[in-house]
């Protein structure tokens, strides 16, 4: 008897071919309906029609079509069970053999912003019932969901091989391929409607397993999409991006973003940025006239940690740039647009990592970033760089310099970016000393203000978060800070305000902290 074949496909690719191979090779008769049934039969291969096969007509639009006892009977029957023999005898049953099911194209029509209707047309109900009773049968029927199965299929058919491990590896993929449908319908609707989910439900498909984690001892995999993001970013040459560069480009390119993204160097003057980034935490950034000069600047500030570093631009990266880029060790370079010059200059550097990656790809999907602790997921709002400084208020007596105001705004946006506590020092928009990851704030000024030295006189301080008491104002004294900006908020405020006060610097508050750990 011939071996029956079920196969209703929303993504048609090669499914001709398939088809022609199980009916050639193998001897299959195809069961279809709808689309993927006149899809078939114009390609002059035989088809039984589903509503021939159940003698029950499709309705509703074709909202009922497989569901049918005589489609979910076949695919579910045990073989081996008495009882499950008897029932397909009694009930004329005829078994289904292979099930070749793929669904309706929710997540492209979502994407593309359809109404609220038509997306609801587009959640498959027969494909998933479909799908789920055949994994859940995988003793004795195949399941494929995806088009990229079919060679590897045919392949084992043809060698004898299609053994139980291989029919519990399509099941397995079966239940996922049906997990990430309904996790997109659920996430859509969550969207739409503005509902809590009482479940946090993801669905990432596998990039790629990368060699090790943040450790040679611990294994890493790198889950996401395919269309946005670091996954379509266009590396032009070096090693393959190990975990830790991908968690240290992810913050230079959030810290470079804070002004502004673009390949057409059509900032207005003093707009290029450049971050240099180790372990996590910014080591130098700067903004200036030129990608060259805003390296140059970053590079300033500690030569020493930006050995190894991760170097981030919002510009295009042209020759005179990348021949400063190639006098230091680097891991990465991250930027929109390269001179072809600038790349064959780079190329001195064979193992360096570059990344070009266009500001279209930088669409974020999630408003949320998440921590996974024992047991469970922490999720938060991810902390936007959307600062409205209508907020900001002078506390003191001075009020700072137009100058000042410029660094200000500057080393605020670099220190929302240091690690908690969190203390950057910078004098003409550029950082020249940052204190990073303290457990305590004076500790983390003492670092940034050491690092900088004498060229603190006249330069300004950031803090991520408020001053408990009055001492690292002092001590920013003590190396000629002139102005502050931090979020204010103290018990203790006043006592900060008065030394400010007495010490002759301005001294802002911007009502909003930027802690990071």
């Amino acid at each position: 008897m011939s071996p029956l074949a079920l196969v209703s496909v929303s993504d048609k690719t090669n499914i001709i071919s398939f088809c022609k191979d199980l009916v050639e090779k193998f001897n299959y008769k195809i069961l279809s309906s709808g689309g993927t049934a006149k899809y078939l039969l114009d390609a002059n291969i035989p088809v039984i029609k589903v509503s021939d096969f159940t003698n029950s007509p499709e309705i509703l639009e074709g909202r009922v079509k497989t569901l049918h006892p005589k489609i979910h009977g076949g695919i579910l029957a045990k073989r081996s069970d008495e009882k499950h023999k008897r029932d397909v005898q009694i009930n004329n049953l005829e078994l289904i053999d292979l099930v070749v099911v793929n669904l309706y194209p929710f997540k492209k029509k979502t994407e593309a912003k359809c109404s609220w209707d038509e997306a609801i047309e587009n959640i498959d109900i027969g494909g998933p019932s479909m799908i789920r009773s055949a994994a859940k049968n995988h003793k004795d029927v195949f399941v494929l969901v995806d088009p990229s199965q079919y060679e590897d299929f045919i392949e084992k058919n043809q060698k004898g091989t299609l053994n139980g491990e291989y029919k519990a590896k399509l099941a397995f993929e079966a239940f996922q391929h049906t997990a990430d449908y309904d996790t997109a319908i659920t996430n859509w609707i969550s969207k739409e409607k503005d509902l809590l989910p009482s479940k946090h439900i993801s669905s990432y498909p596998l990039i790629k397993t990368l060699r090790y984690g943040e450790n040679p001892h611990q294994k890493a995999f790198w889950y996401g999409f395919s269309e946005i993001g670091w996954n379509s970013a266009e590396q032009l040459q070096g090693k393959e991006l190990s975990y830790n560069n991908l968690l240290d480009l992810e913050s230079a390119l959030s810290t470079v973003l804070e002004f502004g993204y673009s390949e057409k160097n059509d900032f207005n003057q003093n707009s290029y940025a450049s971050v240099i980034l180790k372990h996590n935490n910014p080591c130098g950034a700067s903004i200036s006239n030129s990608a060259s000069n805003a390296f140059k600047n970053a590079l300033e500030c500690d030569s020493v940690s930006a050995f190894g570093g991760i170097v981030a631009f919002n510009s295009n990266v042209d020759k005179e740039t990348a021949l400063n880029l190639t006098n230091i060790f680097l891991e990465c370079v991250v930027a929109p647009s390269f001179d072809k010059e600038a790349l064959e200059i780079l190329k001195i550097k064979k193992n360096l990592r570059v990344l070009k990656l266009s500001k279209n790809m930088l669409v974020h999907t999630n408003q949320t970033s998440s921590k996974s602790i024992m047991g469970g997921l922490l999720i938060q709002d991810t902390d936007d760089n959307k600062e409205n400084k209508e907020n900001w208020t002078s506390v003191t007596k001075n009020n700072p310099t137009d100058q000042q105001a410029l660094d200000l705004d500057f080393a605020w946006k670099i220190c929302k970016h240091v690690k908690s506590n969190a203390i950057v020092i910078t004098k003409d928009r550029k950082t020249i000393g940052i204190g990073a990851g303290q457990m305590n704030r004076v500790g983390a000024a003492r670092i940034a203000l050491n690092s900088a030295k004498e060229e603190c006189s006249g330069a300004v301080l950031a803090s991520d978060g408020f001053f408990p008491f009055s001492d690292t104002v002092e001590l920013a004294n003590e190396y000629g800070i002139s102005s502050i900006i931090q979020p204010g908020g103290s018990l203790r405020d006043e006592e900060s305000i008065n030394m400010c006060n007495q010490k002759g610097i301005s001294m802002i508050f911007t009502q909003k902290r930027h802690f990071l750990h």
